[in-house]
């Protein structure tokens, strides 16, 4: 899963504030207290959010006390830490099930999953990550870390390039000058993959990774653009066990471009 170091999240935290209110500023502060959380982490304590959102101490503590009793924290008295709270499920309940799109999507997606014997995911961008919407696995598979929630980045996975081509020109070209403020000397390298990821998907309508964001994973991604213009992409891969390059360009990525197709007619 992709990390976004503590500058990072704080420059994208200043970003949001810019001259809005005080009020405002402490809501962006409270988002990003929410987001330092990461699966598999039972609690965490203030010094360690602090470190994590590079806020002060004090600050944090002020946040903490604040989202605790807003019921989107909850804190373990035993050990001296807090935990997400119920609040953030509900949330997360609202969003999933206001998401016409992603429930049209998933009898394609498993499909996909039980024709290829691979994991299939539809994502929506999370800053500069995305984020798993859904994912679906074919019988008997075992389970794997890129599941719902999982984020990965948006500008080396396939998933991620994907979203990227779906945007109107606009807001693609101001996400990338996002993405190149926060890459420094990496972006040569990664404009050039952008650039043939760009090319693949207007040619054959999919994007492959492979290895470019993780040695074990090969990704194939294409864009889904819904009827009122909400973007997502959708996602499908494995380990190089489970899917070589070759397959990936030849099997898997047409017939994800066609369940993207599918879905983008089909979304309400």
């Amino acid at each position: 899963m992709a990390r976004i170091s503590p500058h990072q999240r704080k420059a994208e935290t200043d970003q949001l504030e810019g001259e809005e209110t005080y009020a405002v500023q402490g809501l962006a502060r409270g988002l990003l207290v929410l987001r330092v959380f990461r699966p598999g982490e039972s609690a965490l304590s203030n010094a360690e959010i602090a470190e994590r959102t590079g806020l002060p101490r004090p600050t944090v503590s002020r946040l903490t006390e604040t989202l605790t009793a807003l019921g989107y924290l909850a804190y373990v008295p035993r050990l001296g830490r807090y935990t997400l709270g119920a609040a953030v499920v509900a949330l997360c309940h609202s969003l999933l099930a206001g998401m016409p799109y992603r429930i049209a999507a998933r009898p394609l997606l498993q499909e996909l999953a039980d024709s290829t014997r691979l994991p299939v995911s539809l994502g929506a961008r999370d800053q500069l990550n995305m984020i798993n919407i859904d994912t679906v696995r074919h019988a008997g598979a075992t389970p794997a870390r890129f599941d719902l929630g999982a984020r990965i980045p948006l500008v080396t996975t396939a998933m991620g390039r994907a979203y990227l081509y779906g945007l109107p020109e606009p807001d693609r070209k101001s996400l990338l000058e996002r993405v190149r403020q926060h890459s420094g000397k990496a972006w040569r390298g990664i404009r050039s993959g952008l650039d043939r990821a760009f090319e693949s998907l207007e040619r054959r309508g999919f994007c492959v990774s492979a290895g470019e964001w993780r040695d074990d994973v090969i990704g194939v991604g294409a864009p889904i653009v819904t009827a009122d213009g909400v973007v997502l992409a959708v996602n499908c891969g494995g380990p190089p066990f489970d899917i070589s390059p070759r397959r990936a360009e030849q099997e898997v990525g047409p017939k994800l471009a066609h369940v993207a197709a599918v879905i983008a007619g089909k979304s309400i």
